[in-house]
C-alpha cells in the first residue's frame, strides 16, 4: 500500500479526539494497510490514525519480534487495566527526537472491532499492552507526554522546539 507522511505536532489534529467506526469497509481496511506500512517505515510499534491526519478511530499494533502480526482495531477500549505497572521509554513520529518514560499498566484488556467487523477482546501483556494503551490515548486527542508533569512535559517540548 503508501506509507503516509505522520502529522507535525502541535497539529490541532492530534488533539481532537478520533471519531467512532460504524462498519469496516473496504475502505478501512486500506486505511489499516497503509497505517500498517507507516508504522513498518519509521519504524514503530503501534500507529493510530489521527498521527496521519485521519479523525478516525482507528489503531494497529504489533509489538512481535519478527513483526508481521499487526493487530488491526477500530473503536478500541479498555476494558480492564493491571495493578501492576510497566515503565517504558515512549516516543512519537508526531514530535520527532524526544521520549520520556511513561509509566503504564503492565496488562490490559482490550475490546474493538477487528478486520472482519467482528467484536473481539484481547488480553495484551508488556510492550503490547503499552502501545495499545498510547493509541488509544491518540485516538482520545491526547500525546504520550500528557502523561507527564507539567514540569517534565514542558521541558520535553522545550528540547523538541531546540531540535527543530
Amino acid at each position: 500500500m503508501t506509507v503516509r507522511r505522520c502529522i507535525p505536532w502541535p497539529d490541532a489534529r492530534l488533539r481532537t479526539p478520533a471519531a467512532p467506526i460504524t462498519e469496516i469497509t473496504d475502505e478501512i481496511r486500506a486505511i489499516w494497510a497503509d497505517m500498517i506500512d507507516t508504522m513498518e517505515a519509521m519504524p514503530g510499534v503501534g500507529l493510530a490514525a489521527p498521527q496521519i491526519g485521519i479523525g478516525l478511530r482507528l489503531a494497529v499494533v504489533d509489538a512481535s519480534e519478527k513483526r508481521g502480526q499487526a493487530m488491526r482495531m477500530a473503536n478500541p477500549e479498555i476494558l480492564h487495566s493491571s495493578i501492576e505497572f510497566r515503565e517504558h521509554d515512549e516516543a512519537s513520529p508526531n514530535l520527532p527526537g524526544v521520549s520520556a518514560i511513561i509509566k503504564r499498566p503492565r496488562a490490559v484488556t482490550v475490546r474493538f472491532l477487528n478486520s472482519e467487523g467482528q467484536t473481539e477482546e484481547r488480553d495484551l501483556v508488556g510492550l503490547w499492552a503499552t502501545s495499545m494503551q498510547h493509541q488509544i490515548d491518540h485516538l482520545n486527542g491526547r500525546m504520550y507526554f500528557d502523561n507527564l508533569s507539567k514540569m517534565k512535559r514542558d521541558m520535553l517540548l522545550r528540547r523538541a522546539r531546540k531540535q527543530k
